[in-house]
């Protein structure tokens, strides 16, 4: 098949409802490129369930007519494809970004009059590319949607992924490897980064422009308040805490938690060499490029304000015209942020543990668990699930004086409750997982996909994690931890 150039849909029975408002902000916010066209794209795979939320009717296309649309060789009608600009803190140093191989397609209105980003990742080069040739490889793109959804059916905000189609291309990293490009859905694209960019190339004016498109696209009610700026920090530092609590609770680790990837929607984005635990260790490290430990499970919280803080340095002229109470507000904000944090923590655990009521010595009955989990490099899924079951036997989870002496203090402490029992076992398996994309898993549906061509591999895990707080019989396999040769140690960016 010849390469088809960008041309745009003409017949938008797909549903496609355009308002391209980030391509109305000053024209140094982002560049207008349209994505580089590929050789043969064919569709691995399209995810109807989200089309379908989002008022898209992806059944009107045919293969050939979804693979030209969701590589980018056809737009959708209205479309103006732009590439964002944003700088970020990548492991502590700043560096000038941008998207180097992703594209916004446009903003798609939804029926219930919500808002979404269309962008298209692997896209090719541009402007803001450096040395990178701006391509995707397939694996790390069936990587992110397979999380992404995976965090959705969790509860856990994130962008999503509408579609994946290869290119037919090869991209080279250390071995030749076959193409991919990924749709993601996204409340938007702006990340801390994006002010970061911002302040430094536009000054306090662009900031402010920035700050107040992002305040009438995702806090309206800050508009009338009497500081919005202010409001707006307090409410990111809000739902960043409730967000990192969320990824911790589940076991996840992000793994690459620099300021570009900090999104001011809320949402969970860039899915690279993240991972769910299986033995609970605190200081889990996955990412290979995190040498450190800088992004470990147990450091996320204290990233998380950092990289709000640096938020909060580029708002520091919209806080307070006089530069000391400017500051004074700022810090005021981030301090804040470890008590959120601990607060959506420790409600999240007494869900996780039956609790329907709070009681000062919750954490340490709380961290009493997890230092015997750790102490017996317990499976940390499996152990919160296995407590969820209303019959555990006395002593069965690690066959530990301890552990005993444990689950009495615990079952003491639900018998306090008025709630029953009952109850309580039901709180704990609608927030204790059954099935996770669990490491050793997503790599043998990557390999399969990327190696062989082989899907079948990659619709079962998604089916499995469609369903996170169902006992299924035919996802016992999924709920089992990795064999000591299955176990993965390391994952990898993928760009």
């Amino acid at each position: 098949m010849s390469i088809q150039s960008n041309t745009n849909l003409e017949n938008n029975s797909v549903g496609w409802r355009f308002d391209n408002s980030y391509a109305r902000l000053p024209e140094t916010f982002y560049a207008r490129i349209h994505p580089v066209p590929v050789q043969a794209p064919r569709v691995a795979i399209l995810n109807y369930t989200l089309a379908e939320s989002l008022g898209l009717n992806l059944r009107t296309l045919g293969e050939d007519e979804a693979a030209q649309l969701f590589s980018g060789n056809l737009l959708p009608h209205a479309a103006q494809p732009i590439a964002q600009a944003y700088a970020g803190h990548q492991f502590g140093n700043f560096t000038m970004l941008g998207d180097g191989r992703a594209i916004l397609v446009g903003e798609h209105l939804t029926p219930d009059g919500g808002r979404v980003d269309i962008q298209l990742k692997g896209s090719g080069r541009t402007p803001f590319s450096r040395r990178g040739d701006g391509r995707a490889a397939l694996a790390p793109m069936l990587r992110e949607y397979i999380i992404s959804e995976a965090m959705h059916a969790l509860g856990i905000p994130s962008t999503r992924s509408l579609a994946v189609v290869t290119t037919g291309e090869i991209v080279m990293r250390e071995t030749p490897l076959p193409g991919a490009i990924l749709t993601r859905v996204a409340a938007s694209h702006i990340r801390v980064g994006t002010f970061e960019y911002v302040v430094r190339s536009e000054g306090v004016e662009g900031v402010k422009i920035l700050a107040d498109y992002t305040i009438q696209r995702h806090y309206p009610e800050l508009i009338e308040v009497d500081n919005p700026y202010l409001a707006l920090l307090n409410s990111v530092i809000a739902r960043q805490a409730s967000l990192v609590a969320r990824w911790m609770l589940a076991g996840f680790i992000h793994g690459v938690m620099n300021t570009d990837n900090m999104a001011i929607s809320g949402e969970t984005i860039d899915y690279g060499p993240c991972a769910f635990m299986d033995a609970f260790d605190p200081q889990t490290v996955f990412s290979s490029i995190d040498y450190h430990g800088r992004y470990r499970y147990d450091n996320q919280s204290r990233i998380a304000q950092w990289d709000l803080a640096r938020f909060a340095e580029t708002l520091l002229p919209l806080l307070h015209a006089e530069q000391e109470k400017a500051l004074a507000l700022a810090q005021a904000a981030i301090q804040d942020f470890p008590d959120i944090f601990q607060r959506c923590w420790l409600n999240g655990m007494r869900k996780k543990l039956g609790l329907f009521t709070e009681e000062a010595e919750d954490g340490l009955l709380i961290e009493a668990l997890l230092t015997l989990m750790h102490k017996h490099q317990a499976d940390y899924t499996n152990s919160f699930r296995a407590l969820s079951a209303a019959y555990l036997p006395e002593n069965s989870l690690f066959k530990d004086d301890a552990f005993a002496a444990w689950q009495t203090q615990w079952r003491a402490r639900l018998s306090r409750q008025s709630a029953s029992l009952q109850a309580s076992f039901d709180l704990m398996c609608a927030n204790n997982p059954a099935v996770l994309p669990r490491n050793h898993r997503v790599e043998e549906a990557l390999a399969a996909a990327s190696d062989h061509g082989d899907y079948a591999v990659l619709a079962r895990l998604l089916a499995a994690v469609s369903e996170p707080y169902a006992e299924l019989p035919e996802y016992a396999a999924y709920r089992a931890p990795p064999t000591a040769c299955e176990r993965v140690r390391q994952t990898f960016c993928g760009t």
